[in-house]
């Protein structure tokens, strides 16, 4: 029999999802004996011409992480979506536009004189952007054009399936590719992941207060947190009761609140829902909340009511 044939692509993101296929170990090995990877820059030397000589539709899957920020970015997952039977949104910056989707918040006027300009690290005495085109010696050369916003993947083309996480655990990751190889997928459109908050799973569940009540929001660098209890009982924000479960929560057993890389439950905007929450259980002013983009939508911004995609111009 013959092995379906995988791809994998990397666009806005840290690179984390791609080194999370590699976390599945020795399990990587059950994969190779029924799928071949045929196109994953990252870790081995494709080009785009090799992802051109597939037919429509003869790649498999295609695991795509990362938000879609520029043009080089768009033409890929537009070439993939054509040759793949199945899309996979790749981690929580392909699902919800992840960090660099808070570069929704700002421009790319203000991005660039940060990057460029103003930055205490740059000499740039001409004030040189970056430009999509140039003629260096007579040579006429492109780069990719940096858009307006950061989009979600489903924004720009189909989507089967989405595997959140910051980046997916080897157990979602595996859990998933053996869905694939066996043909076993639910409804198309699914969360490859539980239909549940992480509290419903979390170690200081039981801890939780029936009513709780924050007088003063705390910082986590503020207190020495008891390992033990639930950082809303200590007064410390914990996007746990609106994110996702499926990341087995290690940043709250390193005694660090979760900060919701797992995106929302079901297709709730995550930031207001925490929001709401908090009207509920805070009970004065709180000076702590200094960043609340960073706090709310640390994750999802282009999947929120505040950074939803911008028409290109």
């Amino acid at each position: 029999m013959s092995k379906i044939k995988i791809a994998v692509s990397w666009n806005s993101s840290c690179g984390g999802c791609d080194e999370s296929i590699v976390d599945i170990e020795e399990k990587i090995l059950d994969v190779a004996e029924k799928a071949e990877f045929v196109f994953w820059p990252c870790a081995m030397d494709f080009k785009y011409s090799d992802l051109d000589k597939f037919e429509e539709k003869e790649i498999a899957v295609a695991l795509i992480n990362g938000g879609i920020q520029n043009s080089e970015q768009y033409h890929v997952v537009k070439k993939l979506r054509n040759k793949s039977e199945l899309i996979v949104a790749f981690g929580s910056c392909a699902c919800f536009g992840g960090i660099p989707s808070l570069a929704n918040l700002t421009s790319v006027k203000e991005i660039f004189n940060v990057s460029y300009i103003n930055s205490p690290t740059v000499v740039n005495p001409e004030g040189v952007w970056p430009k999509s085109t140039a003629s260096p010696d007579g040579y006429d050369l492109s780069l990719p054009k940096m858009f307006s916003s950061v989009y979600k993947l489903d924004d720009v083309i189909k989507v089967d399936y989405f595997l959140p996480g910051c980046p997916p655990t080897a157990e979602l990751i595996i859990k998933a590719l053996e869905a694939i190889l066996s043909g076993n997928l639910p409804e198309r459109g699914s969360v490859l992941a539980p239909d549940t908050s992480l509290c419903r799973s979390c170690n200081r569940n039981d801890t939780k207060p029936e009513n709780i009540l924050i007088e003063r929001v705390k910082r986590i660098h503020q207190i020495e947190a008891d390992p033990e209890i639930c950082f809303l009982a200590q007064d410390v924000l914990c996007m746990g009761p609106v994110s996702r479960d499926g990341c087995d929560y290690p940043c709250i057993r390193g005694n660090m609140p979760c900060t919701g890389c797992m995106g929302p439950v079901s297709s709730t905007d995550q930031g207001a829902e925490m929001v709401g929450l908090l009207g509920a259980i805070l009970s004065g002013d709180s000076e702590e909340l200094a960043d609340p983009a960073g706090t709310f939508y640390r994750y999802s911004v282009a999947a929120s009511f505040l950074g939803r995609k911008r028409k290109e111009n």
